[in-house]
């Protein structure tokens, strides 16, 4: 891990690098000179500010930010959005039925093309089984805020101005006073377009208000995208090697991964 991150750093300053020469040669730095990925698009309007505040040709950027959020992005995505897929790859190996409901959308939908961005949000089967994937096995299990005035929960409880408060994701996805009796189970028509849900604070998955999780839509799209590909290649079912038992450790992940067998469509 800690190679990883120094040679993500050193990529991250090379290019950083590139975008200082630019800005010294008196031009101005464009998405298309940085790249039109997240750092590119950080760095071309960072320098924009700046230009508008302090003259042309000045940095507008403290180089280190933009690294650490450039990093906090590909860290905590990559093993975010691997959870996800895992756990939605073994809850349709386990519950075939739903696996085949969600191929015959995709193939529905997208024929024999790759997913493009006009399928996926026609794609409900597969977002009702990512959001119950969500709600089983939420990758962040705990929610931590701070309390920025004294505030009272419930008529009763009586939170302090600075207190910290963590929020059980966990807890409140499973909890059969919110969910019913069969809140354990998976049930992705819980999500079903049309049905009535839970009140606000019922499903956090991304956490909520201001400080939600800012690359929820690109988990949401690249999810989509996985599944999809996946389904439309592949039948897949649990191998009997695997062990179900979920550990929490940051994040909310298989002990024993997920081992699966894949069969492809065309084989069959």
């Amino acid at each position: 891990m800690k190679r990883l991150n120094g040679e993500l750093e050193q990529v991250l300053k090379e290019s950083i690098q590139r975008n200082r020469e630019i800005a010294d040669e008196g031009r101005t730095p464009s998405p298309e000179a940085c790249g039109r990925g997240l750092l590119g698009m950080l760095l071309a309007e960072m320098e924009k500010k700046k230009e508008n505040e302090l003259g042309h040709g000045e940095l507008g950027y403290d180089a280190q930010t933009i690294i650490d959020e450039c990093k906090t992005f590909f860290f905590a995505g990559h093993e975010t959005s691997a959870l996800l897929l895992t756990w939605a790859t073994m809850l349709l190996a386990t519950h075939p039925e739903w696996q085949d409901k969600a191929r015959a959308e995709v193939a529905q939908v997208c024929g024999d093309a790759p997913p493009a961005a006009d399928h996926l949000p026609k794609l409900a089967v597969l977002q009702m089984v990512i959001n119950e994937t969500l709600r089983l096995y939420p990758p962040a299990t705990l929610l931590p805020r701070m309390a920025f005035e004294d505030i009272t929960l419930g008529g009763e409880l009586r939170v302090p101005r600075g207190a910290s408060v963590w929020i059980p994701l966990l807890a409140i996805h499973h909890d059969e006073a919110v969910w019913g009796a069969d809140a354990h189970e998976f049930r992705p028509d819980r999500f079903a377009p049309g049905r009535a849900r839970p009140g606000a604070g019922r499903f956090l998955p991304f956490a909520a208000g201001p400080r939600n999780c800012v690359g929820q839509a690109y988990a949401m799209v690249e999810a989509k995208i996985v599944l999809a590909m996946l389904l439309a290649s592949f039948r897949f079912g649990i191998s009997d090697e695997y062990r179900h038992a979920p550990v929490n450790v940051l994040t909310l992940r298989p002990r024993h991964g997920v081992p699966v067998r894949l069969l492809p469509l065309r084989s069959l």
